[in-house]
């Protein structure tokens, strides 16, 4: 029996079939999806994942936060159940491979198992997870899941209130829904996600396999130089209070800043909208995206210091004033040592090179990290290329990570109790 289980692989061809066949909703010309959450083409994917559910004999699900799922009745009655999954919405225009390989990986998971008629010391349940990109809210559906959501976290939507709301009609969803959706955590035996590097770490080191230890710390930010809105051909240069020149100088020195004095974290400026943003008219305002990143909160909160120092410096250079609003803000999250070596084992029986490495992107597992054991590996990102329509993982990897997943499930329930 145990060189059976040993033995047992996923469906490959299957598991290509529902790749393509769900990479071509919500398919751009460029080879990547635009499903960001609650579009059109997103409620298709969901759907689609429905039916293949249903298609394979599982039980399908939705539940008050949107999330769909598939569920694998495979443990003794009143069984904890193990979750496998991610998410199918997308970034704008982004690729094939975040987040929807983890979906398929845990459908085809549910089905050979299913398949090979194993009994376990638990359920399975592939899951969908609603909004892990933040259209509206990052981690909406998992947090929701975990129990997390409080009604303050649903007052700011990213995008706003009117298209928030509008949003959960389309999807048949309500706020009370959203903050009722947490499961008990007695319930949960456990959460596993396999997913993209989306850097280049583990092809520049050869490896098949990523075992995830961390997941990074992220901190946003909307900040505001304003200045004062001119003729831009009649007022000279010297007497310009231009917020696009704070704003500027300020993405500079933050980029600076991190090079040479925070060399382990990341910054990003990832938008910059002008008031009143006409060719002939002096910027009086600039609103600023700014994001950075850390495994280390100590060093996170030095940096945050550092770049906002910045922020009041370059203000005060082109005689500006300064608003901050704090959007968000993560602690870093470990990852299940048990799961990690588990994880290892299931990459070693199938012999494949693994290696330890913290995210630099956030994900669903944070959502359940501190409420069961919880996971993640990661498959080799070509080039290193995510959030575009470049994201690309060779088929071979996304059947390493399939079967990875596959084992690391089975290891998961043998050794539930010493985990737990």
């Amino acid at each position: 029996m145990r060189d059976a289980v040993s033995g047992l692989r996923v469906n490959a061809e299957r598991f290509r079939n529902n790749f393509e066949s769900l990479a071509s909703v919500g398919a751009t010309p460029g080879g990547g999806v635009h499903r960001p959450t609650f579009s059109q083409a997103h409620f298709q994917a969901r759907q689609w994942f429905i039916e293949q559910a249903e298609r394979a004999g599982l039980e399908a699900r939705v539940d008050g936060a949107g999330n769909h799922s598939a569920r694998l009745q495979c443990g003794l009655p009143g069984s904890r159940t193990l979750l496998l999954g991610s998410h199918l919405d997308s970034v704008p225009y982004g690729g094939r491979f975040d987040g929807a390989l983890g979906v398929l990986c845990a459908l085809e998971v549910l089905q050979t198992v299913k398949e090979t008629g194993l009994s376990l010391a638990v359920d399975l349940e592939a899951v969908d997870l609603t909004d892990e990109e933040g259209t509206y809210g990052n981690f909406l559906g998992s947090r929701g899941l975990a129990g997390k959501l409080r009604a303050e976290d649903l007052e700011n939507p990213s995008g706003g209130q009117e298209a928030f709301e509008n949003a959960l009609a389309l999807a048949g969803l309500s706020r009370s829904g959203l903050l009722s959706a947490g499961r008990d955590p007695n319930s949960i035996a456990g959460y596993l996600e396999v997913h993209v590097e989306q850097g280049p770490r583990l092809a520049q080191a050869g490896a098949d396999i990523g075992i995830v230890t961390d997941i990074v710390s992220t901190c946003r930010y909307r900040l505001k130089f304003i200045g004062r809105a001119d003729h831009s051909g009649t007022t000279p240069m010297e007497n310009r209070r231009d917020a696009s020149q704070g704003a500027s100088a300020f993405a500079l020195a933050a980029r600076e800043t991190v090079l040479q004095t925070f060399k382990d974290c990341v910054v990003n400026v990832g938008n910059m909208r002008f008031e009143p943003g006409a060719f002939n008219v002096v910027p009086a305002a600039v609103h600023v995206s700014l994001e950075f990143r850390s495994l280390d909160r100590q060093q996170l909160q030095r940096l945050e210091r550092s770049l906002f120092r910045q922020a009041r410096e370059q203000a005060e250079r082109f005689q500006l004033a300064l608003q901050v609003e704090r959007l968000k803000a993560t602690a870093p999250t470990p990852m299940s040592s048990e799961v990690q070596q588990v994880i290892k084992e299931a990459a070693e029986l199938l012999g494949l090179r693994s290696l330890s490495l913290p995210s630099g992107a956030g994900h669903d597992a944070q959502s359940f990290a501190d409420l069961c054991p919880t996971g993640m590996l990661f498959v080799p990102s070509v080039g290193g290329y995510s959030h575009s329509s470049q994201e690309f993982t060779r088929w071979h990897d996304c059947v390493n990570g399939a079967n990875v997943l596959l084992h690391a499930t089975l290891k998961m329930s043998g050794v539930m109790r010493a985990v737990l």
